[in-house]
């Protein structure tokens, strides 16, 4: 069938040879591929604006920015209808350039400018044409002026369809179309012609559950996704494929589930604990409300026959470890080993060192061990000995925990530290560990995630959606919030005085950098060659510690417990203190060249301060030309760094930085598929389209909860279509 289809496209009508060979060079091989080449933007006469329009909302946008220095919003792209009424060339000393003048019937004109490739634009453009502009312009000289932005050149026949209301497809031109001289309304041509020839529009939902969301049959959501009568139809088919793509995973992600619960058991824990409630009874703190709820969601899930997957998330300071260590007491008084792993050797010392502290003070006989790359021979042996007989209790580590010379007794109970910096397999490794320990491979141990970088819910429901969900959402009663504060280059010296006032009053203060050593690309400050000069010049008269990632883990640990001892008073460091570094007594934060910085990075370095009961800040240095007003309108990374910096300094709440991260970012870049097993989709967007998720995800939920295995006759072509969207070779979703 493939071959026959492949030969096919060339004979439709206006393909031919040369232009299919273009096609299957951009993936389009088959004209089912032709039919499903979805446009990617649309020109519509009701989204468009006049040139009029697009200035007086660039004027009102530049007149907010200049009352504000970090009142920035990243600029959008306009399309806009216009005619070309003349064309120049102008000579400057080096270099020429080709303006066209633009008018669309409103009271301004507009200019487009190109400074390259002058020869063939002028041979392109005539006065007269009618065309479809779309790019980011700016007002230069109180003209709008697009520089070198996409133009569509209307037939004017598609003009009057325009006129009358028609809504035009925009799809993407590959370099191999052009060559082949395919246009954006040959394209058109050529797609309609494909849906009249295609004969094969295999329907993907069960007529029952298209009825219950209303949904238009699949041959007219692709005719209306390519070609709408109206903006109506046009969102209704839109909303399909959208929904669709969600959906299908949705119900991935609740039949994996449903598999577990159905194929394991899980190890029966009690709640009730004698060693649990000796240290609770010794905390220097009240549980906050949301800590206790999470750790009766928890211990209902110990009591379950069912292993616990459970995604813990919390802000940083929230409380997260000690709920981590209360629920490890009430599976080792059942009898069982726990194990937490976590991604730097820094942090796993922190755990190690506060756990170590908690236990102390509660006077409990238990045994702490540490597992890290690196330890001697002889070291290695006696831990490996303790963990072996059960004496061992608490195994704290970091990926060094997934070897399979470890001998596990009893691993009931497994936490895994800040998730999305481990691969997508490395936990299924350390559950199959835990397995062997358990003694049966039906028996599986409970596995609480935890996050210190808050996700967004969307990312929660698609990377995380096989967990169960538990959030922190509130900070203990004695915590102040942190003023945070950009900064440039010219306040340096009033900012080092106030550093000083600080550390005088007893307090200690991060100064952070974001390269080890001096990178002669990025003329960034690096903490090893400032280092000295901190020490020497500015603050002599306090002792300074530096840390960063490529010292030896003894050497991370000394300057780590010199500082929480209060031998340093300011530690000079990289991103390794971004997780992992508990000094209530650290009340500064100073951030250098903070722009350079993404905002996960930046709240968790924030974190760092504020653990105790004084006020603390966070200064974000940043270059004097981030005080000028923007030159160029396409400069989207400037822009990101000011968005970014002006949401640290609005407000401190994880939750809401991660939702501007995932505009800014993009999933992708937050979690990494890698990490996170977060598939690419097509044509929703998990930022803009929240509220579909959510009732895919609902939609999914509720025909799992039916019918588990999608066993009954109408669910059998959803079942069908997840085996042939998400079976691969390497069988990454675990599709049976």
């Amino acid at each position: 069938m493939k071959n026959e289809q492949i030969s096919d496209l060339q004979f439709l009508k206006g393909v031919g040879p040369r232009r299919a060979k273009a096609l299957n060079e951009s993936g389009i091989i088959t004209i089912q591929d032709l039919v499903y080449y979805f446009p990617r933007s649309y020109i519509a006469r009701d989204e468009a604006k006049t040139i009029s329009q697009i200035f007086q909302e660039i004027a009102n946008e530049q007149r907010l920015q200049s009352q504000q220095i970090f009142d920035f919003t990243l600029r959008k792209e306009y399309t806009l209808i216009c005619k070309i009424t003349m064309k120049q060339v102008r000579q400057f000393s080096r270099k020429k350039l080709l303006q066209l003048t633009i008018y669309d019937g409103s009271s301004r004109f507009g200019k487009i400018n190109f400074w390259n490739r002058i020869e063939f634009f002028e041979k392109l453009y005539q006065s007269g044409q009618y065309i479809v502009v779309s790019g980011i312009p700016e007002i230069d000289y109180s003209v709008l002026t697009f520089t070198h932005p996409e133009i569509e050149i209307i037939e004017p026949d598609e003009m009057e369809h325009f006129q009358k209301g028609a809504i035009l497809p925009k799809y993407r031109i590959t370099d191999a179309m052009r060559r082949a001289g395919l246009t954006m309304n040959q394209m058109r041509s050529i797609i309609r012609n494909a849906i009249a020839n295609f004969t094969e529009f295999e329907e993907t939902l069960p007529t029952q559950y298209r009825d219950m969301l209303k949904f238009p049959s699949i041959y007219d959501t692709i005719r209306a996704l390519h070609f709408p009568n109206s903006p109506e139809e046009l969102s209704a088919a839109r909303y399909r494929v959208k929904f669709e793509e969600f959906f299908f995973y949705q119900l991935l992600l609740n039949l994996n589930k449903k598999k577990i619960q159905a194929s394991e058991r899980g190890v029966v824990i009690p709640a009730k604990s004698t060693l649990a409630r000796s240290l609770y009874n010794t905390l220097p703190f009240t549980l906050t409300n949301a800590q206790k709820g999470v750790i009766r969601e928890i211990c209902d899930d110990f009591a379950s026959s069912r292993p616990m997957n459970r995604l813990l998330q919390g802000d940083v300071g929230s409380g997260k470890t000690i709920v981590a260590l209360l629920t490890m007491l009430i599976a080792i008084d059942a009898g069982y080993q726990v194990a937490i792993m976590a991604p730097t050797e820094i942090l796993a010392e922190q755990h190690f060192l506060s756990f170590k502290k908690f236990i102390e003070n509660a006077s409990l006989d238990i045994e702490i061990v540490q597992v890290v790359s690196g330890q001697k021979a002889s070291l290695r042996r006696q831990i490996f000995g303790d963990i072996s007989s059960g004496k061992a209790k608490i195994i704290v580590g970091t990926h060094a925990l997934f070897q399979n010379d470890i001998p596990f007794n009893k691993l009931a109970y497994v936490i895994i530290d800040e998730q999305h910096r481990f691969g997508v397999g490395q936990r299924a490794e350390l559950i199959e560990i835990a397995r062997k320990s358990l003694g049966c491979e039906n028996i599986s141990p409970h596995i609480l995630v935890m996050s210190a970088t808050p996700i967004p819910r969307t990312l929660t429901m698609t990377a995380y959606g096989e967990l169960d969900v538990s959030i922190i959402n509130e900070l203990p009663k004695n915590r102040k919030p942190i003023l945070t504060k950009v900064a440039f280059d010219d306040a340096r010296d009033e900012i080092y005085e106030f550093v000083r006032s600080e550390i005088k009053k007893g307090r200690q203060a991060y100064i952070v950098y974001p390269l080890v050593e001096k990178s002669e690309k990025l003329e960034l400050k690096a903490a090893t060659e400032h280092f000295e000069y901190i020490q020497k010049e500015i603050f002599p008269e306090f002792a300074c510690g530096l840390l960063h990632g490529q010292m030896f883990w003894y050497e991370k640990e000394e300057a780590m417990q010199k500082f929480a001892a209060g031998q340093f008073q300011i530690l000079v460091a990289t991103t390794v203190i971004e997780v992992g570094i508990d000094v209530p007594n650290a009340t500064i934060m100073l951030i250098e060249d903070a722009e350079r910085f993404g905002l996960s990075q930046l709240h968790q370095l924030r974190g760092r301060v504020g653990r105790g009961d004084e006020q603390s800040y966070c200064i974000l240095l940043t270059k004097d030309k981030f005080k000028n007003k923007l030159k160029n309108a396409d400069d989207s990374e400037r822009l990101a760094a000011l968005v970014r910096l002006r949401t640290m300094e609005q407000t401190t709440n994880g939750f809401e930085i991660a939702e501007v991260d995932l505009k800014l970012r993009g999933p992708g870049d937050i979690l990494g598929k890698r990490q996170s097993g977060l598939p690419e989709f097509k044509y929703a967007d998990l930022v803009e389209d929240r509220e579909i998720l959510e009732a895919a995800r609902t939609f999914a939920a509720n025909i799992i909860a039916d019918d588990p295995n999608l066993s009954k006759p109408e669910n059998r072509v959803l079942k069908y279509q997840i085996e042939q969207k998400f079976t691969s070779s390497e069988n990454y979703y675990g599709i049976a």
